[in-house]
């Protein structure tokens, strides 16, 4: 039977990215595939100008437990305007000068509280990265820096005929033991559009991949 790596990901709060704007940034239902590759990425000690490219031959599904209650945080910028930020001046004396001529917008910060993931990984190089997942070079978050796991991952690597049977054997936290899997994101060519094909991390670049949520055995009983 072929191996999977599975591990579990869930957090007090998530931010499971999405297209992001100046004035609001989203969360999907479940964390994209950009984000874990990146996350593999931070347990390996993989910085964002490294390569990435053995990790992008990945194969990897996302199992949903528990996608969580939708949080939106509301913040305030303050900037200044931009011909005094062009002059010749040190920041302090540039805030000084536009004191009174500042431009403040409310900003939108969406997250999930409470989700619960599990991941299955197919591919060359899985015993490495289950080792670096349970000790990780970087602190691994749930999207943002403002959303640390809750919890280790548990990575290890199991046999299994599929992605659904790998995550059967997934080990969930002790206050989630009773969450059952709902649904698989999987690609299809006629599914949901999102961006999280990574194709220049650099610059924040991502190409656009069509998915669906597919019920799970347990779920359609």
């Amino acid at each position: 039977m072929p191996s999977f790596l599975i591990f579990g990901l869930t957090a007090s709060l998530g931010a499971m990215g999405e297209l992001a704007g100046h004035e609001r940034r989203g969360a999907l239902l479940w964390p994209g595939r950009s984000a874990l590759i990146g996350l593999m990425a931070a347990a390996l000690g993989i910085r964002r100008d490294g390569d990435f490219s053995g990790l992008e031959a990945l194969d990897v599904t996302v199992g949903i437990y528990d996608s969580g209650a939708p949080l939106r945080d509301y913040h305030t910028i303050e900037t200044v305007p931009s011909a005094v930020v062009k002059a010749a001046n040190s920041r302090p004396e540039a805030l000084r000068v536009a004191r009174g001529r500042t431009n403040t917008t409310i900003t939108l910060r969406d997250y999930r509280a409470g989700p619960l993931f599990g991941v299955a990984v197919a591919g060359e190089g899985l015993e490495a990265i289950a080792s670096a997942l349970n000790s990780p070079v970087f602190t691994l978050y749930l999207g943002r820096k403002s959303c640390p796991l809750a919890a280790p991952p548990g990575a290890r690597l199991v046999e299994a005929e599929g992605e659904e049977d790998a995550l059967a054997q997934l080990i969930l936290p002790p206050w989630r033991m009773g969450a059952r899997l709902r649904s698989l994101i999987v690609a299809a060519p006629a599914g949901e559009v999102v961006h999280d094909q990574a194709i220049d991390r650099a610059h924040w670049h991502f190409a656009p991949r069509r998915v669906i949520a597919r019920p799970a055995k347990e779920a359609e009983r």
